[in-house]
């Protein structure tokens, strides 16, 4: 018999209900001690799917994915400073993220999950997966951030200024301009959608980034028990470091995708294939 995980979910109003049928993604939110963590989720039978999205995306951009992935229980997650979730004053390291991300994450009430991370999203997801090994049956990645302390000093001069509000609106433009040049503007929806999310989290951005690159990837990489899965499009911005990812992983299972720095969203029919590939064959999930 097949399980079908029905976890708790915590509405706006603070009630608990048990989640409707229909593949389509809904919302909700869950009450961590430091604030509430918005998601979306959908709804099936086996072990849940968790997904931890890019700076300075939101779980929007999971839903294609999650789309393709029906029958499967997929959550979506937006992290502290992003989406629907509440502002932190201040994040440390990504460590804050994954403490926050866990409590989330037992709120809802999965225990045992596969595991996803975009560029960011991978950075918790890698610490949440090497801090947590007997809940992540399998940690998935796109755009491993496999960078040596000078890499991860010079992209800090260009990914930690903020498109801070000014009253001539030119840091509308500013953002606009940024994320086509990251390839959003290859859908006018999407390149929308990434505008309003970065507009949002203009102070959660620069949280993000500087904890991203205080961090090394490489070292918590090491210690990841589980099967792992590394899939990058060679015009994504961390292509250049994808190799030295496979290499330093040689028993992971590594997939080139499309669509530049937003995979999901531009190519969610291959980032599926990919996925659901590797939990069929390397997982047996």
């Amino acid at each position: 018999m097949v399980a079908v995980f029905l976890p708790r979910v915590v509405c706006t109003s603070g009630s608990i209900l048990m989640k409707g049928s229909g593949m389509q993604a809904r919302k909700a939110y869950v009450d961590t001690a430091h604030g509430q963590i918005h998601y979306r989720y959908t709804q099936g039978s086996g072990i849940p799917l968790v997904f931890l999205h890019q700076t300075a995306s939101s779980s929007a951009m999971w839903v294609p994915m999650m789309d393709e992935l029906q029958g499967r229980p997929c959550y979506a997650f937006d992290t502290p400073g992003f989406g629907g979730s509440y502002d932190p004053e201040s994040v440390p390291d990504i460590g804050y993220y994954v403490g926050v991300m866990s409590e989330a994450l037992s709120g809802v009430g999965i225990e045992r999950f596969h595991l996803c991370g975009h560029h960011t999203g991978a950075c918790v997801a890698v610490e949440l997966a090497a801090e947590h090994p007997q809940q992540v049956v399998s940690l998935a990645m796109f755009g491993p951030v496999q960078l040596t302390r000078a890499e991860r000093d010079e992209f800090r001069k260009h990914f930690s200024t903020p498109f801070a509000p000014n009253r001539d609106g030119s840091y509308l433009q500013q953002t606009w301009d940024y994320l086509a040049g990251l390839g959003a503007d290859r859908r006018l929806d999407l390149h929308h959608r990434e505008v309003v999310d970065t507009l949002r989290a203009w102070r959660g951005r620069v949280q993000a980034y500087n904890a991203v690159w205080d961090q090394d990837f490489p070292a918590l990489m090491e210690r990841v028990e589980c099967p792992i899965l590394l899939m990058c499009s060679r015009d994504d911005v961390l292509w250049p470091y994808f190799e030295r990812a496979v290499q330093a992983r040689p028993d992971a299972r590594a997939e080139v995708v499309r669509g530049a720095n937003f995979e999901p969203d531009l190519d969610p029919e291959g980032c599926v294939r990919a996925y659901e590939a590797f939990l069929r064959e390397e997982v047996r999930g």
